[in-house]
Order: C-alpha cells, then structure tokens, then sequence
C-alpha cells in the first residue's frame, strides 16, 4: 500500500484482504477501524478473542498510508516476537522490524515491534523528534503495574502529533485517557468497548484431586487444557507430575514423534521438555528459549498437546490455543505477600479459554484448595465409617505462600469489574539521564514530565524531589556538567 493512499481506499483494501482470510468484521472492530482511518485515538476494550489484532493491522497499514511509521508494543519478548512474525507475514519482511533488549532487527522498517520499555527510553531521548506517527500498545493494562506502568504512560506524556491504539480486555473506565489524549494532542479520542464474547465461557470449581478434573476433562473433549500457576518452578514441577497420566492414544503419541522430527532439545530443560512432550504435555513460561515456546505452540495448534502446564504469561496475549483454562490456585506470590487474584489478573487469564472459529465455548475451571479436597476426601470416609473417627487428622494449610480461597472468591472473580487502572509513574537514574540528553533544553522538558503526568499533585511534588535528588548526585559524581553556555544542539547539561 504505497504512501499517500486515499483513506477509504484504505478502508476498501483491508477489508478485500481480510475477507480473503475469512475474517468477518465484527461491528466493533470495524468501529474502531472508521477511527482509526479518520486519525483519532482509540481506546479499545472488547474481551479477548474479538480479533483485536485485526485492529491493530489495520492500524498500521493506515500509517503506512499516510507515509508514517508506526510500532507495535508489548509487555514481553514472548509475545513481541510473535507479533513480529504476524506482521512479517501480513506486510513482508522489508516492513517489519523488532527492537528488544535481545536482539535488533531491521531497525528503520516503517513497522517496528518492541516491548514497552524499548518505546518508553527512545521517548525520552528523543521527546517530541520520536519517529513514530503510531503507536499501537498492547496489554495497556500494564499501565498500573508498579514497577513497570510508566513505560506504558511516558509516550502518552510526550508524543503529542502521535497517533494511539491503546488495547486491552480487561481496562476498567477509560473516559481519563480519551479526555487526557484529546488535551494533549488536540485531536478526538474515542473509547470502542463491547462486552460480549465471540466465544462464551461456562465456569466451574472444582472439589476433586486434580488428576480427577483433568481426566473429567479430556474425556468429555475439552482439551487442550492450560493448568495456570504463578511460578515457573511449579509449572515445570507439575508438568512432570502429570507424566503419570496417559492423556495420549497410540496413534496420538505417533504424530507427536513425527511433528517434533529432529529438533534439537539441547538443553537441560530442553531435555525435560521433550520428555513432556511425549507424554502429551506442554510447558510454556517467559523463561523458556523462544524456540522451545514455539514449538509448545505449534504442537498445541495441531491438536497434538492435551495439557499445558505454564504461568499466568498466558494472560498477556501469547497465542496458544486453549479450550480449558484451570486454574491450580487463586492466590499468588506478588513480590511483597501472598495475596488472593484480582479481578483483572483473573479476567485475563480466563478469557483465553475458547478459540475462536474452533470452539462453541470456552471453560474455566479453578481447583479447591489440596489440604481442603484431602480434608473433604478423609471427612466423607469418616461419614461412612465412623470408627475411624479418632483416626482422622486434618490436613493443615500452607504456613508459606498461600492466601485462602473458595467457591465464593472464585464466583466474586467471575462477575468482578476490572480495577481502575491507576498511575504508576516513577522517575530513575536512566529517566533522568535520557531527558537531559535530548537536543535543547533538558531541565526545562524534565521539569514538565515531572509536573503534567497523571500523577496527583503530591505525588508530582515527591517526584521532583527525588528527580533533584538524583540530578545532584549526578552532577556531583561528574556524570553530569553544567555547561555555561548551550552546546551546538541546545543542551545545558
């Protein structure tokens, strides 16, 4: 699509091309296409599976057409990598780049992808000379991650001839982004939002041991199944537990060894894997190599994965099909304490169960607690023998790394609202350093960054400080000179 292409032909040729894929538009998409195509900002909240990608194509072959270049973000390499590919294969390898902190490819394509983080530090550097005339950023919900949220909220701060696509299907209220982006920006912003599924999900919690849900399961063709834990050992530690379980016919393990054919599993986990594998179970975590990721994909694509033990990554966009998700616990380990799942951490992972153009549903299943199922369990022999009475000690909960739940808290997760996504701005070292690195006047753009953010206004002050904290610890370190007069690109530091 060359540059300068009339934007309803635009409109006319993406939807020939995604006929061609039998991709029909839904009415939000198409939505959100018509905005897009008029140069507005979009907020786009509709549940997962309802072709949001298709949205962002969309976007990007409109910036193409209007001779921008534009860059796709996400919050892991994992799925960065995977939207690489996609677009390499929608608008050839010529068009396409990547930038993450592993690797560098085609770096000037008009079509760049890359985590949050890559985005966020060009932006400061640069300010308003950043290249991109779109930008489309994926699983925006990070906005509110403590440690990482500013990298989702600095282009939205210092981009203003940038054009947005912000994504997500668990956002909450967004009327503060659409107001804040027409602000800055001067150009409409409009919220698309739809709340009804393409593939609906049922739901259901469990009181069996799990080996019992997950044979339930398969035998009544709900597989693939994708078993959710919160930490990459317990996903490793279960996938070899299930090894136990014969979830692959004859003919099915057959397949198996001839889709895997030679590939190199060349690894400690590699070796483990591929042990997994052949027992019809796949593991899939950010810590495995790419290459060992993709192939769990491609094995559950072809129908040849029944199980899938992994992490809650599932919840950020990476593209494994699944008909069940079950989840192995409600609570997780966030850094600081155990705590119960929200409400949006909850609604992500969940809503990757059911495929769309596959599946009539999707099912989401959540496992009591163990001690609980083992106190039931004792308690029902108990009942039918009651001389054992004064043999039955009950199982204890975990002293360690358990917050408790049951089928209340799994029903409240089920009908909850997203949280409010709220601002979790912070200024570091590499902020600073980057901002007074840009050509002109550094102080002055830094003093602005740390005053119009969507940070309350005592927050902003507590940020200046520690901003004139490091600044000074900079200066005095000789990182960082005062110059008397501006060097030949403006700059006073």
């Amino acid at each position: 699509m060359p540059p300068g292409t009339d934007e309803d032909l635009v409109l006319e040729l993406f939807v020939d091309w995604a006929a061609e894929r039998k991709f029909a538009l839904y009415e939000a998409q198409e939505e959100a296409v018509l905005e897009l195509l008029g140069g507005n900002h979009v907020v786009l909240a509709t549940p997962t599976g309802s072709g949001k990608s298709l949205v962002a194509t969309a976007a990007h072959a409109a910036a193409i057409a209007r001779g921008d270049r534009s860059i796709y973000t996400a919050p892991i390499k994992a799925l960065v990598s995977e939207k690489f590919f996609a677009l390499v294969r929608d608008f050839g390898a010529e068009n396409v780049g990547m930038v993450t902190g592993d690797a560098t490819v085609n770096a000037d394509a008009p079509i760049i992808c890359a985590t949050a983080e890559i985005l966020a530090h060009q932006v400061l550097r640069d300010g308003k000379r950043c290249p991109f005339g779109l930008v489309v950023a994926d699983e925006f919900h990070f906005y509110s991650d403590p440690q990482r949220g500013w990298a989702w909220q600095v282009p939205l701060l210092e981009l203003p001839h940038t054009q947005f696509l912000l994504m997500s299907a668990t956002l909450g209220p967004t009327n503060r982004f659409t107001e804040d982006l027409t602000r800055r920006t001067g150009r409409p912003a409009t919220t698309v939002a739809n709340t009804v599924r393409p593939v609906p999900l049922t739901f259901k919690y469990r009181e069996t041991p799990l080996h019992e849900s997950i044979d339930e399961l398969i035998d009544t063709d709900r597989a693939p199944i994708y078993i959710v834990h919160f930490t990459q050992k317990a996903a490793a530690e279960k996938a070899q537990d299930l090894c136990s379980l014969d979830v692959l016919k004859k003919e099915e393990k057959a397949a198996v060894r001839d889709e895997v054919g030679g590939f190199r599993f060349d690894t400690p986990i590699g070796k483990d894997l591929k042990r997994f594998i052949g027992h019809g179970i796949g593991l899939h975590h950010a810590g495995l190599l790419p290459r060992y990721r993709l192939l769990v994909e491609k094995l559950a694509q072809a129908g040849l994965l029944k199980l899938i033990c992994g992490t809650d990554t599932l919840g950020v966009g990476v593209n494994v099909p699944i008909r069940t998700v079950l989840f192995s616990q409600l609570c997780k380990f966030d850094g600081a304490s155990t705590r119960l799942l929200g409400n949006r951490e909850f609604a992500q992972i969940a809503g990757r169960a059911g495929r769309r153009g596959f599946d009539d549903e999707g099912h989401v299943w959540a496992q009591a607690p163990v001690h609980w199922i083992e106190n039931k369990r004792a308690e029902a022999k108990v009942a039918a023998d009651p001389g054992k009475k004064k043999k039955l000690t009950k199982k204890k909960p975990p002293e360690r790394g358990y917050a408790h739940w049951n089928e209340e808290t799994f029903f409240r997760l089920v009908n909850g609202q997203s949280e409010d996504l709220t601002s979790s701005f912070a200024v570091s070292h590499q902020m600073v350093l980057n901002v007074l690195s840009r050509p002109g006047d550094g102080r002055r753009d830094l003093g602005r960054l740390l005053l119009d953010n969507h940070e309350p206004r005592e927050r902003q002050r507590a940020l200046v400080r520690r901003a004139i904290g490091i600044y000074r610890s900079l200066r005095d370190a000789g990182v960082l000179v005062e110059l008397d007069e501006p060097d030949e690109i403006g700059r006073h530091v």
